[in-house]
C-alpha cells in the first residue's frame, strides 16, 4: 500500500511541478518612455543643517542615506507623518527608528526650535523605458535594473508607486566616460500602471493602460537567443518608438541573473543622435526576429557604444515572484 501511495505522490509531483510560471508565450515589447514616481517605505535623509549654531541631527548620529522608519515607535512613511509628530510633540525630543546598511537602530533627537535639522525625501521620480506588458496577466516590467538610494547605494523599498505617460523633449549624447541622458516632460495625472516592487531586475507592477497587441513578440527561451544582429526599441523624440540595430557580442547566465547580454550599437542614426547608450534608455526591449529576448540595462561607461542587457526570462520570472 505504501509503495502505491509513494508512486502516486511521485506521479503527482511530476505532473504538477512546483516552479510553474504564469507568464504568457507572447508579450508586448513596448519601448515606450515612461515617467516613474515612487513613494518609499520610510523617509530618506538627504542632508542635515544647523539651527542657531546647533546640528541636532548629526548630534543624534543621523547621516545622509539613513532611512527613517519610525518616530516614537510609530511607523512613518512620509514627511507629513514626521511633521505631524513634531507639531503635536509635547517634549523637546523624539525617538527616531532608522535603517542603515540593513540594520534597524534607534536614536534620540533633541529638537531645536521645534526643528530636526534634517533634509528629507519621501518620493523618488524619474524616467525610464517600459520593457514588456503581459496581455494576459496585465503585469509589466521596466528598467531591467533597480532604483537605488543615491547616497547609500541600497535598493529603494516601495511603499507605492506609479508609471505614467512621458514625452522625450531632448537628448544629451554620451561621451566616453560621461553617459548622456534623455530629457522628458510627463503627465503624472495620466497613470498607466501601479508599481509593486523594485528589484535588481527592474520595476514590476500592474498595467492599467491601453494594450497594443500589435507589438506582441514570442518570449525567447535562453536557447533561442543568438549572437549577431538584433534590435532595440526606444524613444528619442516625442512618444514615437523606433527600432535601432545592435550586434550581440556575448550571452551568458550569471549568478544574479543580470547583465546577461553584451552588445554594441551598429545603427549609425542612433550613434549620431545619442553617442550610444544613454540614461533613460534602461528597459528598452531587445528583439531578435519574432522574439523578445531581453532589455537594455547598463552602459559601458568608457565606451557608450556598448551596453549590457538582461534576458527577458529573468525579468518575467521576477515579475511572477
Amino acid at each position: 500500500m505504501w509503495r502505491k501511495v509513494k508512486l502516486l505522490l511521485l506521479l503527482f509531483l511530476a505532473i504538477f511541478p512546483s516552479n510553474i510560471l504564469a507568464y504568457s508565450d507572447y508579450i508586448v515589447a513596448s519601448g515606450d518612455n515612461i515617467g516613474i514616481k515612487i513613494q518609499t517605505k520610510g523617509i530618506i535623509v538627504i542632508g542635515t543643517y544647523d539651527i542657531d549654531g546647533q546640528d541636532p541631527a548629526t548630534k543624534a548620529g543621523l547621516k545622509e542615506g539613513d532611512i527613517i522608519v519610525s518616530i516614537n515607535d510609530t511607523t512613518v512613511n512620509s514627511i507629513d507623518d514626521i511633521t505631524h509628530f513634531i507639531t503635536n510633540n509635547r517634549e523637546n525630543s523624539i525617538t527616531i527608528g532608522y535603517i542603515r546598511d540593513g540594520v534597524v537602530s534607534k536614536t534620540v533627537l533633541t529638537l531645536v526650535n521645534n526643528k530636526t535639522g534634517l533634509y528629507l525625501k519621501d518620493t523618488i521620480s524619474g524616467i525610464g523605458t517600459l520593457t514588456f506588458i503581459d496581455p494576459t496577466t496585465k503585469k509589466f516590467g521596466a528598467l531591467g535594473h533597480e532604483i537605488v538610494n543615491s547616497v547609500s547605494g541600497e535598493i529603494v523599498n516601495v511603499e507605492e508607486g506609479d508609471i505614467f505617460s512621458s514625452s522625450i523633449t531632448s537628448i544629451i549624447p554620451s561621451r566616453n566616460g560621461n553617459p548622456g541622458e534623455k530629457n522628458a516632460s510627463f503627465n503624472s495625472n495620466d497613470v498607466i500602471g501601479n508599481i509593486d516592487e523594485n528589484t535588481n531586475k527592474g520595476l514590476f507592477g500592474t498595467y492599467n493602460g491601453e494594450i497594443n497587441e500589435d507589438k506582441l513578440y514570442k518570449v525567447a527561451e535562453n536557447g533561442d537567443v543568438k549572437l549577431g544582429n538584433a534590435k532595440i526599441k526606444t524613444v528619442l523624440e516625442g512618444t514615437e518608438v523606433q527600432e535601432y540595430d545592435i550586434n550581440i557580442l556575448s550571452i551568458k547566465e550569471t549568478s544574479d541573473k543580470t547583465k546577461n547580454i553584451i552588445f554594441e550599437i551598429t545603427d549609425s542614426t542612433l550613434l549620431e543622435e545619442t553617442g550610444g547608450i544613454i540614461q533613460g534608455m534602461s528597459g528598452s526591449p531587445i528583439v531578435q526576429g519574432d522574439y523578445i529576448i531581453g532589455a537594455v540595462t547598463h552602459v559601458v561607461v568608457n565606451d557608450p557604444s556598448k551596453g549590457y542587457g538582461i534576458l527577458i526570462t529573468n525579468m518575467l520570472e521576477e515579475a511572477e515572484n
